[in-house]
């Protein structure tokens, strides 16, 4: 077989990124959209994520998903940038074309798809609090502000984190890389600040992106905060409740966790890379089957 006939070749780049279900969810994708392509894992030494990124496209690689620790530096090594990936400041998704190495960022509309679509709860008018202010939170908080919330509030431990994430997205909203999004932020209460900015009162929609879940911590919350119609949502996912969605429970709110918004950005990048949307609700539904029966993380 000719070198033109083979498939097209893309890889998740982590360190680690043994762990990483991204091959299994573009192989099925690939599968079901008939796009010819082979997917991989790659784990740069962490010193040499830019030589061994770009050593990979030189080698006619055409796409990469990027994990932790490296979106800040793949933000770094595009050549050019979508307007999500220049408001969040970071990168999850590359692709190379004629012009360079594109980036882009589809957490935040991955999570968006997945609250509204997978799990039917419209964002508009919500008032939604946002707990953390790190790299996970400023991936979603442009997507979140597109979608019209009557309140987005953006809670850290180090208030000046917070309120500088909500000042940054303020401004970034009125330029005119981002003026679509203006609109929505003058329509939305958008503050920042620590644990004591939380009102207490139930809000519609909690958002954990923080950490805390990978070693069973509980981010800083009025509980008050946590009521019978509220959507609790966990970023992180495993076969069993994270603490953050048992406690959530307990306050009579509803827990989800994050694994829709996995499968969600993969089909967005899967997007950005061949223009197919691939139908992300079998694979999600695979994916959760499988972690239930196994009874470990996914």
């Amino acid at each position: 077989m000719s070198q033109t006939h083979l498939p097209d070749r893309y890889v998740v780049m982590g360190n680690p990124v043994e762990h990483s279900k991204s091959p299994r969810i573009h192989a099925l994708f690939a599968q079901q959209t008939g796009e010819p392509l082979e997917y991989g894992r790659l784990c740069p030494a962490v010193e040499a994520f830019e030589q061994e990124a770009l050593a990979f496209f030189a080698d006619g690689g055409r796409g990469a998903n990027v994990t932790v620790p490296f979106k800040l530096r793949a933000f770094a090594l595009a050549s050019k940038l979508s307007p999500r990936a220049m408001a969040a400041g970071a990168v999850n998704t590359l692709r190379q074309d004629a012009s360079g190495i594109y980036g882009d960022n589809t957490d935040g509309v991955g999570l968006v798809r997945d609250i509204e679509v997978n799990l039917q709860r419209p964002l508009g008018g919500q008032r939604i609090l946002l707990l953390g202010a790190g790299g996970a939170a400023q991936g979603v908080v442009l997507p979140l502000l597109e979608r019209g919330p009557a309140q987005l509030t953006i809670a850290n431990r180090t208030a000046a984190t917070a309120q500088a994430l909500a000042s940054r997205f303020a401004a970034a909203a009125a330029s005119a890389a981002l003026a679509g999004t203006a609109a929505a932020v003058a329509a939305c209460t958008l503050t920042g600040g620590g644990p004591q900015q939380i009102e207490p009162q139930a809000y519609d929609i909690i958002i954990n992106a923080t950490a805390g879940s990978l070693d069973g911590a509980l981010p800083e919350c009025d509980e008050r905060a946590f009521g019978p119609g509220t959507l609790a949502y966990d970023m992180m996912y495993s076969a069993q409740p994270t603490v953050f969605m048992q406690h959530a429970r307990a306050l009579g709110a509803r827990a989800e966790d994050g694994l829709g918004m996995l499968v969600e950005q993969a089909a967005e990048a899967f997007f950005v890379w061949r223009d197919k949307r691939p139908d992300s609700a079998p694979v999600l539904k695979l994916l959760r089957d499988e972690m239930r029966a196994s009874g470990g993380a996914v």
